[in-house]
């Protein structure tokens, strides 16, 4: 279900850039104008020179110049295209909530024409267009598509990980907030094989890149209507993804905490009086205590903390779990109505402080944070009437949702840390 291939990728010369870490970056939806500014300082060669950021260019030129600077470099030998076709395992080391983590994946291309993909995402006409004018213009992949896989005998990520045994990675990298990233080439053939093998029959789920996998499949259906054919692997037909296996460790998945604001009127105890209706509220001494109640609820129950000026937290947990095809009104799948953050919407936010979707989207009354501690000091400097702390998404809900068609209500997950830009790209040949 799921067709890979190796590829010649597109890397840094390291003896023309030096310190890989100063020419790489967030991916470029991650990339605001005040960070777009701090990587054009790092380096002359830093790919956010062609990539851009989440805001686009005022001038449509814009592109073609990123393009051309895409092809000086590779002129001029700053890119270089690896000699013959390879995986790249790419594994990320990093730090959250006290633990050390190593997500391992694996580059390869997917054939988009032949590949059963599964989204979660709503994706917005913006960024996919502006994504879509970067790649008319380069015929490049820059920027990862993160996908996952279920492989629970571990076939092809044990094969990956027996062949970076004991090697040292080829490029190697510190992202801004100081997790390591490592990439090796893998060029046997056996061990290809078997991630071939194992992933043709395995559908792949969308964990981060939604825009770049739409603007893939639309720019190849532009290439077959101007009559262009692919010459494979690196062609329009195919897409650069990263490919994780759920069953391998360090699949991490940051908790969304919400900081309710600017809302008139709002009444804490009048609040708490009105969630008694659906839910329990139990007090809690500390944000200590909100923790390990949020840990013991994770997978077993639905249930949040929300907290309110003054050092008030309080858990809250739904009474009776056949009562959510009603707080939770619509056509959805069941799996989607019992997504913690779907009943936060629709039995809290929406029913109860009259936040619906609207202004959920014009975001006018909430704001969102990956930390419990942030939120709470935004309520005690005054920022936010209330905070509401959740446990994170779990990948199988993900999944579920995703496997119904549907998508995640917003800011439903986040895939910690993100796939660097700038590791390795892939450059297209087509026949026009």
């Amino acid at each position: 279900m799921a067709k890979v291939y190796p590829f010649r990728g597109v890397r840094y010369n390291l003896d023309v850039v030096g310190d890989l870490s100063k020419v790489v970056t967030q991916p470029y939806d991650r990339i605001g104008p005040k960070e777009e500014e701090e990587y054009r300082r790092r380096s002359p060669y830093n790919i956010v020179r062609v990539i851009g950021g989440k805001v686009p260019p005022a001038d449509e030129a814009e592109y073609a110049r990123r393009a051309e600077t895409f092809r000086k470099w590779l002129a001029e030998g700053v890119l270089v295209r690896d000699p013959e076709p390879a995986l790249y395992a790419y594994y990320q080391e990093f730090a959250w909530e006290g633990q050390v983590h190593t997500r391992k994946g694996v580059v390869a291309l997917l054939d988009l024409k032949e590949s059963s993909v599964k989204a979660h995402e709503k994706t917005l006409k913006g960024p996919k267009e502006d994504r879509l004018r970067l790649l008319r213009a380069t015929e490049a992949n820059f920027g990862h598509i993160f996908m996952l896989y279920q492989d629970p005998s571990r076939r092809a990520s044990g094969a990956v990980d027996e062949e970076v045994a004991g090697r040292a990675p080829e490029m190697e990298a510190r992202d801004d907030f100081g997790n390591r990233h490592m990439l090796w080439r893998i060029t046997d053939e056996e061990a290809i094989r078997t991630v071939q093998e194992v992933l043709a029959a395995l559908p792949l789920f969308i964990a981060d890149g939604h825009h770049r996998f739409e603007t893939a499949v639309t720019f190849m259906q532009e290439c077959f209507e101007r009559g262009w054919k692919p010459v494979p692997p690196e062609t329009f037909t195919s897409r650069m993804v990263t490919l994780v296996n759920t069953a391998e460790p360090g699949l991490v998945i940051r908790p969304i905490h919400r900081v309710v604001h600017s809302l008139e009127g709002f009444d804490p105890d009048r609040f708490l009086k009105e969630l008694e209706g659906e839910f329990r509220v139990e007090p809690l001494s500390s944000l200590e205590e909100a923790q390990k109640r949020l840990a013991e609820g994770l997978g077993v129950e639905h249930v949040f903390v929300v907290y309110l000026p003054g050092g008030r937290f309080y858990a809250v947990s739904l009474k009776d779990e056949g009562r959510i095809p009603k707080l939770v009104p619509g056509e959805q799948s069941l799996a989607w109505k019992s997504l913690d953050v779907s009943i936060l919407h629709k039995a809290v936010l929406e029913r109860i402080l009259k936040i619906d979707e609207e202004k959920l989207a014009a975001g006018t009354h909430v704001s969102y944070t990956p930390y419990r501690e942030k939120a709470v000091e935004a309520v005690e400097r005054g920022e936010g009437q209330l905070a509401i702390l959740l446990n994170p998404t779990r990948v199988e809900e993900v999944m579920a949702v995703a496997s119904q068609g549907e998508r995640m209500p917003q800011k439903s997950t986040d895939f910690y840390p993100k796939l660097l830009t700038g590791l390795v790209a892939m450059r297209m040949e087509i026949e026009k």
